[in-house]
């Protein structure tokens, strides 16, 4: 069992930490959204109803929509720019990794599987992004409808909705948020440390070198 917590220790916290987040958003989120239901004199609502909600499922898709397109971004960019300096980026005068090629006889026996194989990771990134978004846009339109129904206005379509500006703020404002973070990272990796972690560079590494 030690072992176990060892070689997985990293999973493991940050997977109690989103079980943590998530029903502290659930506890919150339903307090909030039945103390604005009172307010326009409407009745209460349950737990289970409340996580049906296109209010509650907006938002957590709307957040998962964002960290999975800043994970594929980030991905696929490091593949392809560089930062000197940064602990985040390849270094752009030696930039080729050692096994970073699949043999040639697994290149061979199957090419596409194999394309397929060593850009896997931005790939299923990316599908996620797409997912969560799909999934966002949905449950946001459901929200606004339930807003709209509420006040006496017309339900929208889902075709209609793509266009709608609260889609896009929602989006957007989660967007350049994680864009900034990686940015700071990328930067800031250039000049401070964090011993012991892989995610930067080494305590006596120079501002100059690129890599962790």
């Amino acid at each position: 069992m030690r072992t176990i917590f060892r070689d997985n220790g990293l999973t493991i916290a940050l997977v109690a930490m989103f079980l943590f987040s998530a029903l502290g958003m659930i506890w919150s989120g339903h307090s909030a959204y039945n103390e604005e239901l009172r307010e326009h004199g409407s009745a209460a609502i349950g737990l289970l109803a409340y996580l049906k909600s296109g209010d509650f499922l907006s938002a957590l898709f709307e957040n998962w929509e964002s960290e999975f397109l800043q994970m594929s971004a980030y991905v696929m960019l490091t593949a392809m720019l560089f930062q000197r300096g940064s602990a985040e980026s390849r270094d752009p005068d030696d930039p080729n990794r050692p096994e970073d090629e699949l043999p040639t006889a697994t290149r061979w026996r199957n090419p596409i599987l194999s394309w397929l194989y060593s850009y896997s990771l931005g790939l299923a990134l990316a599908l996620l992004f797409i997912i969560s978004f799909a999934l966002h846009w949905w449950a946001s339109l459901a929200a606004a409808n339930e807003e709209a129904l509420r006040h006496g206005g017309e339900a929208q379509s889902l075709g209609d909705y793509l266009l709608d500006a609260q889609l896009w703020f929602e989006s957007f404002q989660n967007w350049q948020s994680e864009f900034m973070s990686t940015a700071v990272l990328v930067l800031l990796s250039i000049f401070l440390r964090h011993k012991g972690s892989p995610e930067s560079k080494p305590a006596g590494a120079s501002n100059s070198e690129t890599g962790a």
